[in-house]
């Protein structure tokens, strides 16, 4: 079954549209990325310590980042691949089909998930592999392993955040019965996730934000709310987990007071330490992802299937 669905996402139309789009999107970034690097060399101001990592990271102004255009148009791979998983097969009478054969729900569910799992695996390791030699080709500056190793944690960080998408978009192609519901759902949350979630946590900071003459303790307890707050999106933990993977220089995602940054060496973080920095974030989005599909599972089991007459 993971077979017949990974063959089946890889020849329609589409997924090669969506393929298309966000190739060209990248490439875009990547001319973007090139021409900062070559204008902060002439003039001196680019480090060239994580001269590679910065193709994933800088831009002139005229277009977004790689990292950028993966978290906003990421997600949109993983609702087309999960929006009609379930609810085209019941319309169609497939379902029934399927389920009076010797195969298990959880198999089923499970076939659905590891395949479009699958594909967005392969895409983003292609999109990554692209923008490196890209880069090769035209910076002619060559990785260090180091570079290399960062830019594999951020793809496999990118794999499971697209997978939350997928997995929800499967939630909903079971929860609803017609696929536009379903499509227009996930689209729905990510709107809201990656533009208005962000306002909504704004106008509460404003709100409730303490006065001046506030104790220390009680103005680092109003931002770690507001941290935790935004954790609550992935779109937010994925910019963290990114940042700290593809910035050796980030040593810290939340307040640091006087005392804890006297005597702090102004140095790169090694990967070890970028690692472990990012380590909640991604917890956190494989706990999000595990949430919905557990979701999705029990919802399936519980569900009547029918064959259509």
């Amino acid at each position: 079954m993971v077979q017949k669905e990974f063959g089946d996402h890889l020849r329609s139309w589409r997924f090669t549209i969506l393929i298309g789009i966000i190739t060209l999107a990248c490439i875009g970034s990547i001319y973007a990325a090139v021409t900062a690097i070559q204008a902060g060399v002439k003039s001196q101001q680019t480090d060239t310590t994580f001269l590679f990592l910065q193709m994933f990271t800088a831009s002139d102004g005229t277009l977004p980042t790689f990292v950028t255009f993966v978290s906003f148009l990421g997600p949109l791979i993983g609702i087309a691949l999960g929006f009609d998983a379930v609810n085209t097969e019941r319309n169609k009478g497939t379902l029934s089909r399927l389920m009076s054969q010797p195969l298990y729900r959880d198999d089923f569910i499970l076939a659905k998930f590891t395949a479009s799992l699958m594909l967005i695996g392969v895409v983003l390791f292609s999109l990554g592999l692209l923008v490196m030699g890209l880069g090769l080709f035209v910076i002619g500056y060559p990785p260090t392993p180091e570079e290399v190793l960062r830019v594999l944690c951020f793809v496999i960080v990118a794999v499971v955040y697209v997978g939350f998408w997928l997995n929800l978009s499967i939630l909903f192609s079971i929860r609803f019965r017609q696929a536009a519901t379903s499509a227009l759902s996930g689209i729905a949350l990510w709107i809201f996730f990656s533009v208005f979630f962000s306002m909504i946590v704004d106008l509460i900071d404003k709100a409730t934000t303490p006065s001046d003459t506030s104790s220390l303790d009680t103005q680092l307890g109003h931002i770690h709310w507001m941290l935790l707050l935004n954790r609550i999106s992935p779109s937010y933990l994925f910019s963290e987990a990114t940042s700290t993977l593809l910035m050796p220089g980030v040593r810290s995602l939340g307040p640091l007071t006087t005392e804890q940054v006297v005597g702090a060496i102004a140095s790169p973080l090694p990967l070890s330490q970028s690692i472990l920095l990012s380590w909640p974030q991604l917890v956190g989005m494989i706990a999000e992802t595990m949430i919905c599909f557990g979701i999705s599972y029990v919802l399936f089991m519980r569900q009547e299937i029918r064959s259509r007459s």
